[in-house]
């Protein structure tokens, strides 16, 4: 029988997974292309042979989606499948509409096909949205874990945007790893946060020989979910973090929707800055489609190593990149912050962004009057950089995870702003990961 002929829509995580999971060694498929949204620089590679396994020896092509529906004529594509994360709904169907357009199959995995079984009790913490909260989540998780005397390994969701072969498996433990491993900015923000709470951090490309590594020096895996996907990993507690602050999206947004239908516990955050209308909303409509699951309230409280830079001053608030773009977020902690603190004015950046800085206002209009730390290579940091030294303003204000003053100069006095989970009433995570 004729192979069924493949094209995976990625953005260089889940699409890679997917492949790996259920297409690469597979008979009946074969897999004829990539194509890539959403991270720069990924279309126009190859999925390299050492990974894509014998059945690809010359591996596999990734394309701008922009080329879509020529490839699947030109190609002769059977089925589509989606596979990348924080989309709207309307987003996913107008997809389909082009793809079913082209003449081929629309396709959506579910998790019994895409997820790996552990030796080792696995915790995945999840989102409806990016930006929700998901660190802050899983560093208060640890936390609680490792006072109870066990050895917590995350598993970061990938974020592929180097050499793949070199990136397969990627094991960090201390500072040095991220600058051996070349990370970006998005990186850095993900796993300078374990790494300073003493844990060990595992991501890279193949998420089986990933989980092999990682289930030989872990008590428990915990899964720190990226976007608003769902896990690589088949949870024995799913955690999903819902945002108050975007009441309703987590019924219109993918996967996110699955991940809130799923969790065996919902965490409300940021129910300090929110509405109550909003924090009701996602109660009702938790009721409605989970009443199994365990809901939490959370603060998020702020806090900045340098209020004294902040008050009555003129600042730059730069935020977490991923949040503000596809995240759809107008702001983040870096402006309540700016807020709390009592600065007199959030200067606008936009008269002065440089290079691929401006390319991301331009494709995301609605980002405002902050900057985004858009840094998915060196170049794109040497131009957040510039951006801002060009800034007419007396000091910058850093709501992104990590120092960036370690990657790039900023010649202004930096305000640090960091951010925790505070659970709310009862129950507790630690009462549930009691239980757990």
């Amino acid at each position: 029988m004729a192979k069924t002929r493949i094209l995976i829509m990625g953005a260089a995580g889940r699409d890679f997974h997917n492949f790996n999971v259920f297409f690469r060694n597979n008979p009946g498929y074969e897999v004829v292309a990539f194509t890539a949204t959403q991270i720069p620089n990924i279309e126009g590679r190859l999925y390299p042979p050492e990974l894509a396994g014998p059945a690809y020896p010359e591996g596999i092509p990734i394309h701008p989606e922009e080329e879509l529906p020529e490839l699947i004529r030109l190609r002769r594509i059977d089925q589509v499948v989606f596979a990348y994360s924080d989309v709207s709904h309307e987003t996913v169907m107008h997809k389909a509409s082009i793809v079913n357009g082209a003449g081929a199959d629309f396709v959506l995995m579910g998790s019994d096909r895409t997820t790996l079984k552990s030796a080792k009790p696995v915790i995945a913490v999840c989102a409806v949205r990016t930006g929700a909260g998901k660190s802050q989540t899983t560093r208060r998780v640890s936390e609680i874990l490792k006072k109870k005397g066990r050895r917590i390994v995350a598993v970061r969701h990938p974020m592929p945007y180097g050499d793949l072969v070199r990136q397969r498996v990627q094991r960090f433990a201390d500072s040095g790893d991220l600058d051996r491993h070349d990370c970006t900015i998005e990186e850095r923000e993900e796993y300078e946060p374990h790494l300073d709470m003493g844990n060990i951090v595992y991501a890279g490309v193949d998420y089986g020989a990933i989980l092999e590594a990682a289930e030989k020096e872990a008590d428990v895996i915990l899964w720190d979910g990226g976007n608003n996907d769902t896990s690589f990993y088949r949870p024995d507690l799913w955690i999903t973090v819902a945002d108050p602050h975007r009441p309703g999206h987590e019924l219109s947004y993918y996967p996110g929707e699955t991940n809130f239908r799923k969790a065996d516990v919902l965490i409300i955050n940021k129910v300090d800055t929110a509405e109550k209308e909003h924090i009701e909303a996602i109660r009702r409509n938790a009721r409605a489609l989970n009443p199994e699951a365990v809901v939490i309230e959370a603060n998020s409280p702020i806090e900045t190593d340098h209020p004294e830079f902040i008050r009555g001053r003129r600042v730059l608030v730069v935020e977490d990149g991923p949040t503000l773009t596809h995240g759809d977020m107008r702001y983040g902690a870096g402006i309540v912050a700016a807020r709390k603190f009592g600065a007199s004015e959030i200067v606008d950046p936009r008269p002065w962004v440089a290079g691929t800085i401006a390319d991301t206002f331009r494709k995301y209009p609605g980002i405002g009057p902050l900057l985004p730390a858009m840094g998915y290579g060196e170049g794109q940091m040497k131009d957040l950089e510039e951006t801002i030294r060009r800034v007419d303003c007396d000091a910058v204000v850093i709501g992104t995870p990590i120092d960036l003053s370690r990657l790039i100069r900023i010649d202004r006095p930096a305000a640090r702003v960091s951010y925790r989970l505070e659970e709310t009433g009862k129950p507790t995570l630690e009462e549930v990961l009691k239980k757990f």
